[in-house]
C-alpha cells in the first residue's frame, strides 16, 4: 500500500498480543421479555432524569442480583410515552439464577407498570438488538366526536371520519425497501435511514381503528 511501510520478520518488533476476550461472567447472558405503560416515562433510553424505563429495569435487577450495577441493551429504544409489548433485553449476570426467579425477583422491584413477562438463558453470542429479525409498532386510535376518558392516555383520538381506502392506499406506497430520510428526526442515530417495511396492517373495531406497522427496524420517529 502507497505511504505504508511493510514489517518483515527481521526488521520489526513483535506486535503485541491481541487483547483477551473477557470470559462471561458466572450467570452468563440473559435475555427478558419486557412489558411496560410508557405513559409515566421518558422512553425507554436512559437519562440524566433517572425517569425512564432502562433506569427502572436496571436499578430493580441491580437490587434482585444485590450488585452495584447491570447494563442492559434492548432490541430497539421507545419515545417518551410509548408502551412496550415483550421488549427484549439482554443482559450478563454476575450471578447463577433460575430462569423462574429472574421474572418473580425482579417484577418485585419493579414499578406495577413495568414487568419481566419471561426469561432465557441465551448463547453468548446473542445480542437483542442486532439478533432482533424484525419490529412491530401499533396504534390504536379513537373516532369520536368526544374525547376518550377511561382509555386516555392508550389511545390516540381523531374527531373526523377516517376513509379506510384512502389510507391502505398510502400505505401500500410504504411497503418494501425504502430510503425513508423524510421521515427520521433529525437526532435520529441510526447509520442508514434505509428500511425494509414489510407489513402494514389497518383494521377498524366499533370506534376503535388498529394500525400495525412490521419493519425490519425503525428510524427515530419514523413511526
Amino acid at each position: 500500500f502507497p505511504g505504508r511501510p511493510l514489517l518483515t520478520p527481521a526488521s520489526s518488533a513483535p506486535l503485541p498480543d491481541a487483547p483477551t476476550p473477557a470470559p462471561m461472567p458466572a450467570g452468563g447472558r440473559i435475555a427478558l421479555g419486557v412489558s411496560y405503560n410508557g405513559r409515566n416515562y421518558d422512553g425507554w433510553q436512559s437519562q440524566p432524569s433517572g425517569q425512564t424505563v432502562q433506569d427502572k429495569l436496571e436499578r430493580a435487577l441491580a437490587r434482585f442480583l444485590d450488585v452495584p450495577a447491570v447494563n442492559t441493551l434492548c432490541a430497539g429504544r421507545t419515545d417518551a410515552g410509548v408502551h412496550g409489548l415483550n421488549q427484549v433485553v439482554h443482559f450478563d449476570s454476575p450471578l447463577v439464577r433460575p430462569e423462574n426467579a429472574w421474572v418473580r425477583g425482579t417484577n418485585s422491584f419493579l414499578p406495577p407498570d413495568i414487568a419481566v413477562q419471561w426469561a432465557r438463558k441465551v448463547p453468548p453470542g446473542f445480542h437483542a438488538r442486532a439478533s432482533a429479525t424484525g419490529r412491530r409498532y401499533a396504534y390504536v386510535l379513537l373516532e369520536s366526536p368526544v374525547r376518550p376518558s377511561v382509555d386516555h392516555g392508550q389511545v390516540g383520538w381523531v374527531f373526523r371520519p377516517l376513509d379506510l381506502a384512502a389510507m391502505q392506499s398510502a400505505a401500500n406506497a410504504l411497503l418494501g425497501e425504502h430510503d425513508f430520510t423524510s421521515f427520521r428526526a433529525s437526532s435520529c442515530q441510526a447509520h442508514s435511514p434505509v428500511k425494509d417495511m414489510r407489513r402494514i396492517e389497518i383494521a377498524r373495531r366499533g370506534a376503535y381503528w388498529r394500525f400495525e406497522f412490521e419493519a425490519s427496524a425503525f428510524l427515530h420517529h419514523m413511526i
